[in-house]
């Protein structure tokens, strides 16, 4: 198992490479997912394959019908395309289903190009949803406070 996050995407991409290399672009969606739920097993990685996300609304989770391609090592969100071009939407699926796993980093792989490394795509969630108790919030107001005064004051 790998130790971060970027040590998980570095073994995702590479279980890519070895699926495009192999098989090349012109395959079906299905059969790069398959032969790449084959290389994360051999990479001793954890994943689940077509994982339901559903839709958290006003406390009710909804199953809406939105399923992730790979959810590898319950951190990467992993959405694999056999397309001539990826699309506006594409991007803004992944956007949508890193905001509702609230996982932080998602791998957009289109497997129909010449060369894989044009094919990837790798998206940071910059939404995550952040409490801040009332002591972190007084330690904010004093130190922009404290900032203000650093600027004004001769």
């Amino acid at each position: 198992m790998p130790d971060n996050i970027n040590d998980v995407t570095e073994a995702i991409i590479g279980a890519a490479i070895c699926v495009h290399k192999e098989l090349g672009p012109g395959l079906l969606e299905s059969a790069y997912e398959a032969c790449l739920d084959y290389e994360l097993t051999e990479r001793k990685l954890k994943f689940e394959r077509q994982k339901s996300l559903p839709v958290i609304y006003r406390g009710v989770e909804l199953d809406c019908g939105y399923r992730i391609d790979l959810l590898v090592e319950n951190q990467v969100v992993v959405e694999l395309k056999a397309v001539e071009t990826l699309e506006p939407i594409h991007e803004a699926q992944m956007l949508s289903y890193l905001k509702l796993s609230k996982c932080k980093v998602g791998l957009l792989i289109n497997f129909n190009v010449k060369v894989l490394k044009d094919g990837i795509h790798r998206f940071v969630n910059k939404f995550h949803e952040y409490q801040f108790s009332a002591l972190s919030a007084v330690s904010a107001v004093f130190f922009l406070l404290s900032l203000f005064l650093s600027i004004f004051v001769f």
